[in-house]
């Protein structure tokens, strides 16, 4: 199926996050886009941060490469993600730029035809200067 001007989709999400010990729960329900050039799946959609503003965020799925999750405006990051793969990436923050790592602990992605839909599990570490910062399992479902 090629979808190169884009398809609306219904995305739910949910993040769980552990750090410090401590463990968050988040679940999002937003309208979105799927863009597909070739074998690539972009998915596109909003993200509503404490402060009421929209951050825009982009999945990009590649087959045989990386997962990449791009998110913001000014303060633009991208997170890539390789099944059992450590990658370092550099995020920019308000005190400069600093080199992250992720460990990429579970990745599956799956499409269905009818309904036309998807499912991405991603499980990682992130790690800053050798230090853990946490463990996330990201889950993100989309309908047409």
């Amino acid at each position: 199926m090629e979808v190169k001007n884009g398809q609306k989709i219904a995305i739910h999400l949910e993040t769980q996050m552990t750090q410090q010990g401590q463990n968050e729960k988040f679940v999002l329900d937003v309208p979105g886009q799927l863009v597909k050039i070739g074998t690539t799946i972009y998915i596109r959609y909003e993200e509503i941060v404490e402060t009421g503003e929209k951050i825009p965020v982009t999945v990009k799925i590649q087959p045989e490469g990386p997962v990449q999750i791009m998110r913001g405006k000014e303060t633009h990051s991208r997170l890539k993600f390789l099944y059992e793969t450590t990658l370092s990436m550099p995020y920019p923050t308000p005190y400069g730029v600093f080199t992250i790592e992720s460990f990429t602990k579970n990745l599956h992605f799956s499409l269905k035809d009818k309904p036309f839909s998807g499912t991405l599990m991603l499980d990682y570490d992130l790690f800053l200067q050798n230090e853990k910062l946490g463990s996330y399992e990201m889950r993100l479902s989309f309908t047409a």
